[in-house]
């Protein structure tokens, strides 16, 4: 089982930058998809981004394509988010996932506990 811990998160102004970070262990870094997702108060989960093994990026709508970018780093067992042009609504929760990659795609299964995300204006 991968254990995954989020960071990066904090306190910004609309039009900042952040960078998280969700690092795992526990696991083989590489045989796993990781993904991003956010909840705000009251919101259903939100699917943010995720990244495949081979690295290839998967976004989520409008509202966060074009603005933020993943990536993974295999020697650090690292995965990021990079958040540009924040606005206030994406104030959230934002956790990192894991699911072990193959032919057949399953749910994500595990998870960490979340970074949060205040953006103010």
């Amino acid at each position: 089982q991968v254990q995954l811990v989020e960071s990066g998160g904090g306190l910004v102004q609309a039009g900042d930058s952040l960078r998280l970070s969700c690092a795992a262990s526990g696991g083989i870094f590489r045989n796993y998809r990781i993904g991003w997702f956010r909840q705000a108060p009251g919101k259903e989960r939100e699917f943010v981004a995720e990244i495949a093994r081979n690295g290839d990026p998967t976004y989520g709508g409008d509202s966060v394509k074009g603005r933020f970018t993943i990536s993974r780093d295999n020697f650090k067992n690292t995965v990021y988010l990079q958040m540009n042009s924040l606005k206030n609504e994406d104030t959230a929760v934002y956790s990192c996932a894991a699911a072990v990659e193959g032919i057949v795609r399953i749910p994500y299964h595990s998870w960490g506990q979340g970074t949060k995300v205040t953006v103010s204006s």
